[in-house]
């Protein structure tokens, strides 16, 4: 009953998180205290159910939120975005976090541990077996009957369920909501592979995935057996920490294996004194979730007066600190033993991750001829203008255009916030493309460059704050089109008037094609700068630009607005050009998978 509750609640926040950044607001414009406001509300509603709890039947208030979880779940399969999913993404939520309430009590304690963080992990699994676009995305008959049947196991498991005369201590129960925090930020995929570098080997990419799934399993076991003591607190914490500081691979995994083993050690013995707080502290644990997404995610909008990495960090003390005050307090809990077959089990669930995730990079190709397509967009974390994730529909347009460069802005590897997605990753796939991605605001946030072109030279230049609280970068590369050499900068502007000038540094740089002594005289090579320049062509900042010998073409091409997409009224997504290119044809497409629209550019070598 917890496997497939937990794992229904974890699908609905997944669904949540994003609605409410697009859906009921828009991040870095809409006031971070009003979303906060309206997220609270959704965490503090099930309180409510707490003398409901008392004053009616328990197994009628079990079956109602039961049903109200499965209602929420197979409404957002439904829905096409909007204001029906914001709705129905916060109903699930205030449902899901309603029903510990009564499972606390009908839950046998010994199997609580196992139980939470066995949905955790199941969700964890399916999420990286379905190339991290869980199935509330995906249209067709098989998602409906693969939640269809998640949805009647839950309901059927609850209707069965009895009343346990030993229930689980609160404190596994407020721990969950740390849990799910942690679990959302580092068990997902993103942690294991290093985002900031170009595209993986197929193998290697397989092997991360395989690894994190036996992950997975092993906290499960660790759950049941609860071996470590306090020791998973201190791993707990080492691990978290590490990840925070840019260490990348191990610590994802030791982290999701400590995690089960708090859980483990946080519901070592049953408690049948504990009455109603189990209830009480389930909904205490998710408002620190709560508090530590909405913490962590704001300091990319705000400054908030501390680095936000001590965040996830505090969040893993608290946990470490529940478990190891539950394990001092039940240090004669019998241990017991892992399941025989669970080594089998976790390796047949990684291999099949790892095949189903399989992707090798394309190989590299030249042109002929002088001239090349061009596209950029800033596609806002892949979520179209109805709150959808996008991802295949983006992929499926841009290869419609042919394009031989893709430049996106806003791309996202994993954010918890946006429901631990990799655009990048998604979109290659579908487009089949090779990628680079550039960090901007953090490791799994920024800049991207999908080409089949030869690449002779990349890098990436963070720029300047300049009192904005969103990191910047300038990703550089040189290609080789046809016998030529191009340079490209690609950049998503926060503070233009202090980073219009770095960036007109690294086009500088870039034009100044250099050739070894003897082999010629070198020519200023040609240097395309695209991307959201969050800039107007009349604006001081494009001058800057243009002094380092950068033109805009789309003015004679209809200079073609791009914001808000759906009613452009300016263009602050460009794509400018130096001497030796010319722009053959420019349009924005009036496509709704994003807050802008795209543009593609058909550019000629002179």
């Amino acid at each position: 009953m917890l496997v497939t509750g937990v794992a229904l609640l974890f699908d609905v926040v997944r669904v949540f998180l994003p609605s409410l950044i697009t859906l009921y607001g828009r991040a870095g414009e809409t006031d971070p205290a009003s979303m906060g406001l309206y997220a609270a509300l959704w965490f503090v509603l099930p309180f409510a159910a707490v003398p409901a709890a008392r004053l009616t039947s328990p197994r009628v208030v079990t079956m109602a939120g039961a049903v109200a979880l499965v209602a929420a779940r197979l409404g957002l399969q439904a829905a096409d975005g909007g204001t029906p999913q914001l709705l129905l993404a916060s109903a699930g939520v205030t449902a899901g976090l309603g029903l510990p309430l009564r499972l606390r009590a009908d839950a046998a304690g010994t199997w609580v541990p196992a139980g939470l963080i066995g949905g955790l992990a199941a969700s964890s699994i399916v999420h990286l077996a379905l190339d991290r676009v869980d199935l509330v995305w995906r249209g067709g008959p098989l998602p409906w009957l693969a939640v269809a049947a998640l949805c009647l196991a839950f309901l059927w498991s609850v209707r069965l369920s009895p009343a346990s005369p030993a229930p689980a201590p609160a404190a596994v129960w407020f721990a969950f909501g740390p849990m799910l925090m942690l679990a959302g930020m580092y068990c997902g995929g993103p942690a294991v592979l290093a985002q900031d570098t170009g595209q993986h080997s197929a193998p290697f990419t397989a092997l991360a995935v395989a690894l994190q799934v036996v992950a997975l399993c092993a906290a499960v076991v660790y759950a049941w057996t609860t071996s470590w003591g306090w020791t998973a607190g201190l791993f707990l914490v080492a691990g978290v920490a590490a990840a925070e500081t840019g260490v990348q691979g191990l610590p994802a995994l030791v982290t999701a294996v400590a995690l089960g083993a708090c859980a483990g050690a946080a519901g070592q013995q049953a408690d049948t004194t504990a009455g109603g707080r189990g209830g009480v502290a389930v909904l205490g644990g998710m408002l620190v979730f709560l508090a530590g997404a909405f913490l962590y995610y704001a300091a990319f909008d705000a400054d908030l007066g501390f680095p936000n990495a001590l965040v996830p960090v505090a969040v893993a003390v608290l946990v470490a600190a529940v478990a190891v005050r539950a394990g001092r307090r039940h240090r004669t809990a019998p241990v017991r033993r892992a399941p025989r077959r669970w080594g089998s089990i976790a390796l047949s669930s990684a291999l099949l991750a790892g095949f189903l995730t399989w992707q090798s990079p394309p190989a590299t190709r030249t042109i002929t001829g002088d001239e090349f397509t061009l596209v950029a967009y800033n596609i806002r974390m892949g979520f179209g203008l109805g709150g959808r994730l996008d991802l295949d529909r983006v992929a499926a347009w841009a290869a419609a255009r042919r394009p031989d460069v893709v430049l996106l802005s806003e791309v996202d590897r994993g954010w918890l916030l946006n429901g631990g997605h990799d655009d990048l990753a998604r979109i290659a796939r579908g487009l089949g493309m090779r990628y680079y991605f550039a960090p901007a605001a953090d490791r799994l946030w920024g800049d991207a460059l999908l080409t089949n072109l030869p690449v002779a030279e990349i890098g990436s230049t963070r720029l300047g704050r300049h009192g904005y609280p969103t990191g910047a970068q300038a990703q550089s590369i040189v290609l080789e089109v046809g016998d030529h050499e191009v340079g490209i900068v690609n950049t998503h502007l926060q503070e233009p008037r202090g980073q219009a000038p770095e960036v007109a540094a690294i086009v500088r740089r870039l034009a100044a094609n250099t050739l070894p002594p003897g082999v010629g005289v070198a020519g200023p090579r040609p240097v395309i700068v695209a991307g959201d320049l969050n800039t107007t062509p009349s604006d001081p900042q494009m001058r800057v630009l243009e002094a380092a010998g950068l033109s805009d073409p789309l003015r004679a091409l209809g200079d073609p607005p791009t914001s808000p997409a759906d009613a452009p009224v300016r263009r602050i997504d460009h794509v400018l050009i130096s001497d030796g290119l010319t722009a053959v044809a420019a349009d924005a497409p009036r496509v709704p998978f994003s807050d802008h629209l795209p543009l593609v550019v058909r550019l000629r070598l002179k």
